[in-house]
């Protein structure tokens, strides 16, 4: 395998580089202290509104999306080093239309929507125009397992019904999301259990659409995009908004995963990479006992073991995405499965030392560590839990080796 970038992905890489330094980085406590007041909590930031018609002239526009004529026309490879660059700050890939869920839920209109549902739905959203939010999770049941999800999604004549609870709705908080992805039974009773699911698109302003609250992650509540409990009582939409036809939910959302699943990874490194330059830079400035700390044994070992754990995990997740691009997806689901169990842990290995060297100020709102911890840990949970990916990974392993 050879991991050397394109003379195209070079450039890139030396454009977002050279965008992050002159427009991200200077602005982080300037977008957080924006956020502290509950008018501004939920709305487009504009710090990022400003920015994105930068990036658009910049063409670092729809990176993630393979297709060139609405994306960078990059592979999953070549798209790896911009996602870990974009990664070491929370909100930068907005500024590139490269946040999830949108992209994501981009993708699976792309892969997946009728005609008419991607030229009233993706379009905006390929514009940067209006937000996005995929309704799986579910409160009262193992979401993990996609087969467990309640939510009715019912005929009624010309339209559906959909009745339900969601909790940890990304994007659905904000006020610029315009339409939900919303994950349901269309027919619950069927004995195979990967045909009871499918997915429809609920504009957020239909009638029986309620966002109750914004729920927290570890004290965040990691505004403006949130993460909502949302209900759906009696709403109706037309049958036409249904994708790609009932039964066909739980091959969706196997398709949208795959692709997220390994942008998560991309991001994880870049967080932790942020983490061990931020380390780096504080073990020589900061002076314990009379000399620096990077004089001291542990903290040059802590150092030495993030690069590596960096950088194993960076190749390994370089690997998937090449197997990814030549062989296909599924031919993939061992090597994404190993990259989601490794690059969150790995993050908050760093991350955790990094926090270490900078004593009180890691925990504080004054840096950025502590933020990024909280959002690692949940990615533990995101996507699938780690004991999921463990066992299904370890079941696979087994029966191919006793064939």
């Amino acid at each position: 395998m050879n991991f050397e970038y394109s003379p195209k992905v070079q450039e890139l890489i030396a454009k977002l580089e050279a965008f992050m330094d002159e427009h991200i980085y200077p602005r982080e406590m300037e977008f957080t202290e924006y956020l502290t007041t509950a008018e501004n909590r939920w709305g487009s930031h504009p710090i990022v509104e400003e920015l994105k018609p930068k990036a658009k002239a910049a063409g670092l526009w729809n990176l993630f999306l393979p297709d060139a004529e609405h994306g960078a026309g990059l592979n999953n490879l070549e798209y790896a080093p911009l996602a870990e660059i974009m990664g070491r700050v929370l909100w930068s890939p907005e500024v590139f239309n490269c946040s999830a869920p949108d992209t994501g839920n981009m993708e699976v209109f792309a892969q997946y929507a009728s005609e008419e549902q991607k030229a009233k739905w993706l379009t905006p959203l390929l514009n940067g125009e209006i937000r996005s939010a995929f309704a799986m999770t579910e409160p009262e049941v193992a979401s993990s397992d996609a087969t467990n999800i309640e939510t009715r999604i019912e005929r009624d004549g010309d339209d559906y019904v959909i009745n339900g609870r969601k909790f940890y709705i990304s994007g659905a908080c904000r006020k610029q999301c315009e339409i939900l992805i919303v994950m349901g039974k269309t027919d619950p009773t069927n004995e195979n259990r990967y045909v009871q699911q499918s997915q429809i698109l609920v504009p957020k302003n239909t009638p029986g659409v309620k966002v109750v609250r914004p729920m927290k992650v570890f004290g965040y509540n990691d505004s403006p995009e949130g993460h909502a409990e949302v209900t759906f009582e009696n709403v109706r939409v037309p049958a036409e908004n249904i994708i790609l036809g009932e039964g066909r939910g739980f091959e969706i959302a196997q398709g949208r995963l795959g692709p997220g699943r390994i942008h998560h990874c991309m991001r994880s490194i870049g967080v932790a990479q942020r983490a061990l330059d931020m380390m780096c830079k504080r073990v020589n400035e900061r002076i314990v006992f009379g000399r620096p700390m990077i004089k001291q044994q542990s903290v040059r070992e802590d150092i030495a073991m993030s690069a590596c754990q960096i950088e194993q995990a960076r190749l390994m997740t370089l690997k998937a995405a090449h197997i990814m691009d030549t062989e296909g997806n599924k031919a993939a689901k061992e090597l994404i499965a190993m990259i989601k169990i490794i690059a969150p842990k790995m993050s908050l290995d760093v991350l955790d030392r990094a926090i270490q060297c900078h004593g009180a100020l890691g925990v504080s709102q004054d840096t950025c560590l502590a933020h990024m911890y909280a959002g690692q840990r949940t990615l533990r949970l995101a996507d699938g839990p780690d004991q999921v990916h463990m066992m299904q990974l370890g079941r696979d392993l087994v029966k191919r080796m006793a064939d």
